[in-house]
């Protein structure tokens, strides 16, 4: 046991309850051990599943967005978009924020020996993530302003004045991109019957002329979506290392870990079908792969270290509480700011279709409530 609170020994078959410490106690069941029971096949080809799920339903929104030939009905891309927005935010409370607390929190081993007793550790790195994140935001936010010269578009003209028509151009041009609550040309969408007039290569549009502006968002707006990569990733790994050392729950983790991931990546894939990329560009399909890579690295990590590797053990328990909250503050702010806060209340082309946006609100909905169900098993 790598936790002692004194320096009686502890004896797990004779346990008085009245004179043990109950840190003695806690740090003994909370420390389960490597569980490992072989089935390497079974293991090997769930590395497989995982990586070819992932990464298809990572790249399928923004396939959706880039690739008019596909002629991908828009309610089918709103769908995607929409329902992985709900499925970040769910992340960040439910497979994150929830799990660090069990790793590190007040209840656990961790949580009740040394330093970390002195505080409630979780919400307060969330925190600090999440301020952190926030003043990156607001740095490149005015990097992109000072060298490119253009204003966001998002503001209340108190400090406007009067703009030129060049600016109002490029505003209008640069709104058909980077709205994520509609496109340029509004389908009509009836929801329940599966009509859409026109497809998603009808009405997404081009990417626009490489302007100023389209730079400065482009930059905003990847600058964010790598730390949300990132913060994903960070999970993906340590659930990976779950897997690949899983005892008998493995035959229950698996499926949810498919599901899991599947969902994730088109939360992730949603966000990244919003950034104005240059036409041809690889750059976002090399972020689908690495995401899709994330998870079944992690699994052949934890099978080549099936002998040695002890989820459960001290050490390991501190590494994916800190990393678990660091993830859920960058989720936390990405998901109720870049998406749902910007997309549903800040968006000035929020579609004004009663029935588009309850099918947009749906789909948000829709995606929070299965990701957080999913919790219940992993």
């Amino acid at each position: 046991m790598e936790a002692e609170a004194s320096e009686v020994p502890f004896d797990p078959t004779n346990v008085d309850l009245t004179t043990a410490d109950p840190v003695q106690i806690i740090c003994f069941l909370s420390e389960e051990g490597n569980e490992y029971d072989g089935r390497l096949g079974a293991r090997v080809a769930a590395l497989f599943v995982i990586l070819i799920v992932s990464t298809l339903c990572t790249i399928f929104p923004v396939a959706a967005r880039r690739a008019p030939g596909l002629k991908i009905p828009s309610y089918i891309y709103l769908f995607a978009r929409y329902f992985g927005a709900g499925v970040i935010v769910a992340t960040a409370f439910i497979h994150l924020l929830a799990p660090a607390y069990e790793a590190i929190g007040p209840a656990s081993c961790v949580g009740m020996t040394g330093g970390w007793a002195e505080y409630t550790w979780p919400p307060a790195i969330a925190l600090f993530s999440i301020m952190v994140i926030f003043l990156v935001d607001v740095i490149a936010e005015r990097y992109a302003e000072a060298k490119f010269g253009a204003s966001h578009g998002h503001g209340d003209g108190i400090e406007g004045g009067v703009r030129t028509e060049s600016e109002v151009a490029g505003e209008a041009t640069s709104s058909k991109v980077t709205s994520m609550a509609g496109f340029s040309q509004e389908p009509k969408l009836e929801v329940g019957s599966g009509n859409v007039n026109g497809k998603l290569s009808d009405v997404s549009g081009e990417y626009g002329e490489d302007s100023g502006y389209n730079r400065r968002d482009f930059y905003s707006q990847f600058s964010a979506f790598l730390i949300l990569e990132f913060g994903v990733i960070f999970h993906s790994i340590i659930i990976g290392l779950a897997l690949g050392v899983a005892g008998e729950e493995f035959n229950t983790l698996f499926p949810v870990l498919v599901f899991h991931q599947g969902f994730e990546g088109l939360g992730i894939g949603a966000r990244m079908s919003a950034i104005p990329f240059k036409p041809g560009s690889w750059l976002p399909w090399i972020l689908c792969l690495a995401y899709g890579l994330s998870t079944p690295i992690a699994i052949a990590i934890g099978l080549g270290l099936r002998g040695s590797y002890n989820p459960g053990s001290f050490t390991a328990n501190v590494v994916s509480g800190i990393l678990d909250s660091l993830s859920a503050g960058i989720l936390i702010y990405t998901g109720l700011v870049e998406l749902l806060a910007r997309d549903f209340l800040f968006d000035p082309k929020r579609t004004r279709d009663g029935k588009k946006l309850a099918f947009m609100l749906t789909c948000t909905i829709l995606g929070a409530g299965l990701m957080a169900l999913l919790g219940k098993w992993a």
